[in-house]
């Protein structure tokens, strides 16, 4: 059966496939430590439970607008006031299921054949398969860990083109937990002043998962801008509510209406239960998230050492996120060869880093999303497996 062009340049993330083989794994019998999946480990707090529970009780069964229900949108529209000192107009907020959704219809916005997107490489895999399902061209900013996994102003502007449409930038960042300082955003700012037709996603989904003191910089703090900025944000990571489907975006007022009704077209509303369980995060109290953040950093710090520690493997400290991006390229080692064995010979899942673009090649990603009697056994793993690997002859090697 033909379907359009477009369906053959799709692409997907491949998290999930290694997802769905670590649980064939486990149900096989073998002892899995899943340290793919960009998830975290701990249950919603509670009180965001039982304020989805009372909403079912309290007979919200059926469709809200479209847009969200107004509540929501006014306290996420407090939420950012009060973390980032910006005003926010609700009617300017949309409440979506998954922060998928905002990329999805930002893309679809601005990409067609003949328009430039600039996405970070590495970075989430959905950006380019976005783009590319578009028939825009794809146009790589390159992620450096030199640069300790922030993206460079200068470089990002140097690959601006005339048929450039649309920028998508992300920190703290997937896959690498690279936070971009607050320089290099100015710099970014300043140098797309005389491009008013240049569109900004600013993908903040890990803004509160923040280590060593580092800030987050949010591009709503530039006024210069807002006129053609989309956020991108939400509950899933926070507040530990992936499965809840839900999300938020920010619009420029020339863009909101073209959202809403993508929405109507494609959603038609976010489920009513889940929104008054978003309220409930955004609005009560925060404790279960410094728990969790406290948590995390423990986990940050003995994952970095642990992997310090293995047989030509290094790995700078993430600032942001939950995710390790470890350098395995001394080992001679093909990343995405040596995830798979990783999972398929030892039980440990991870990510290769070229399934987040094509400058990922010599990293691998860990989500430290797991406990820390985990991490030590899968990195133990990890270790055995690269040490046995200097042995063999049959080694997946970089050619």
């Amino acid at each position: 059966m033909k379907t359009i062009a477009g369906f053959d340049r799709i692409g997907e993330e491949n998290a999930f496939a290694v997802l769905a083989r670590a649980g064939a794994l486990a149900a096989e019998g073998m002892d899995v430590i899943n340290l793919g999946i960009g998830q975290p480990d701990f249950r919603t707090p509670d009180h965001i439970v039982e304020a989805a529970i009372k909403a079912l009780r309290d007979g919200h069964h059926g469709y809200t607008p479209a847009t969200g229900i107004p509540e929501l949108r006014a306290a996420v529209s407090g939420d950012l006031h009060r973390r980032f000192a910006v005003e926010v107009n609700p009617d300017n907020v949309l409440i979506v299921p998954g922060g998928k959704v905002t990329m999805f219809s930002a893309i679809m916005m601005f990409g067609e054949p003949g328009a430039d997107i600039l996405y970070p490489d590495p970075g989430f895999p959905i950006y380019r398969s976005m783009i590319e399902f578009t028939g825009a061209r794809p146009i790589p900013v390159p992620i450096r860990e030199e640069n300790g996994f922030a993206f460079s102003a200068d470089e990002l502007l140097s690959l601006i083109t005339p048929q450039t449409r649309l920028i998508i930038v992300n920190s703290p960042a997937n896959p690498c937990g690279g936070v971009t300082p607050r320089g290099e955003i100015d710099a970014l700012v300043a140098g797309l002043a005389d491009r008013p037709d240049i569109a900004i996603m600013s993908d903040e989904i890990y803004d509160q998962m923040l280590y060593d003191g580092e800030e987050h910089v949010s591009l709503l703090s530039y006024p210069e801008i807002r006129d053609r900025l989309i956020l991108l944000n939400g509950w899933s990571k926070t507040y530990a509510m992936t499965g809840w489907r839900l999300g938020y975006s920010v619009w420029p007022d020339d863009l909101y209406n073209k959202a809403r009704k993508l929405a109507v077209n494609a959603w038609s509303c976010v489920n009513a239960p889940a929104q008054y369980a978003a309220l409930a995060a955004l609005t009560g109290p925060q404790d279960a998230v410094n728990k969790m953040l406290l948590e995390f950093d423990a986990r940050r710090k003995l994952v970095v050492d642990l992997l310090n520690g293995l047989p030509n493997v290094s790995c700078i400290p993430p600032k942001g996120a939950f995710y390790a991006f470890p350098n395995i390229s001394a080992t001679g080692l093909k990343a995405k060869a040596l995830a798979s064995d990783l999972l398929e010979k030892t039980g440990v899942a991870t990510i290769g880093g070229p399934d987040f673009g094509v400058l990922g090649e010599g990293y691998i990603r860990l989500s430290y999303a797991n406990s820390q009697d985990n991490i030590r056994r899968a990195v133990a793993r990890m270790g055995d497996y690269l040490a046995d690997s200097q042995n063999r002859t049959d080694r997946p090697v970089i050619l």
